[in-house]
C-alpha cells in the first residue's frame, strides 16, 4: 500500500497561467507560497521566516474555476498529489520539476463572486463530452 497525498494552505504567487489542450481541456498552473513563521530558540538564536514555493497544476473544470476566480495574493487550501517530470534545458542540462496536481481546492480569501469550493474530475476517469463537443467538468 502507498499514499501520495499533499495538503497545503498558502498564498498564490502570481495570476494563473491557463492553456487549453486536446479538445478544449483546460490546464492551469500557478505557484503557491507556504511559510514557516520566524521564531527564537531558547538560547536566543533567531530563526527567520522560511517560505517554500510549490508548483500547482489544475485540470479541466477546476482549471476553468481557477482561471475565473483565483488571483495573485489569494489564500488557497488545496489537496492533491506529487508528480515529477524531467526535461533537457536549452544547454542540454537535465532538469526535474516537481508539481502538485490539485484534486480539491477551497478558496479562503474573500471573493466578489460566491465560489467557495471546487473539486477536480479524477484524471483516471474517461472524459465525457456534451453533444456540442464541450467537456462538462
Amino acid at each position: 500500500m502507498s499514499v501520495n497525498k499533499v495538503i497545503l494552505i498558502g498564498n498564490v504567487g502570481r495570476d494563473p497561467n491557463v492553456r487549453y489542450i486536446d479538445r478544449d481541456v483546460a490546464v492551469a498552473s500557478l505557484p503557491l507560497a507556504t511559510s514557516d513563521r520566524a521564531y527564537t530558540l531558547p538560547n536566543g538564536t533567531q530563526v527567520p521566516e522560511r517560505t517554500e514555493w510549490h508548483n500547482l497544476v489544475f485540470w479541466r473544470g477546476l482549471a476553468q474555476t481557477v482561471e475565473k476566480y483565483v488571483h495573485k495574493g489569494d489564500k488557497l487550501y488545496i489537496e492533491g498529489s506529487i508528480h515529477s517530470r524531467s526535461y533537457d534545458d536549452q544547454n542540454g542540462v537535465r532538469r526535474t520539476v516537481v508539481e502538485i496536481w490539485v484534486d480539491n481546492m477551497e478558496m479562503l480569501s474573500r471573493q466578489q463572486q460566491p465560489v467557495a469550493q471546487a473539486t477536480a474530475q479524477p484524471a483516471s476517469q474517461p472524459s465525457s463530452q456534451t453533444p456540442d463537443g464541450q467537456v462538462p467538468f
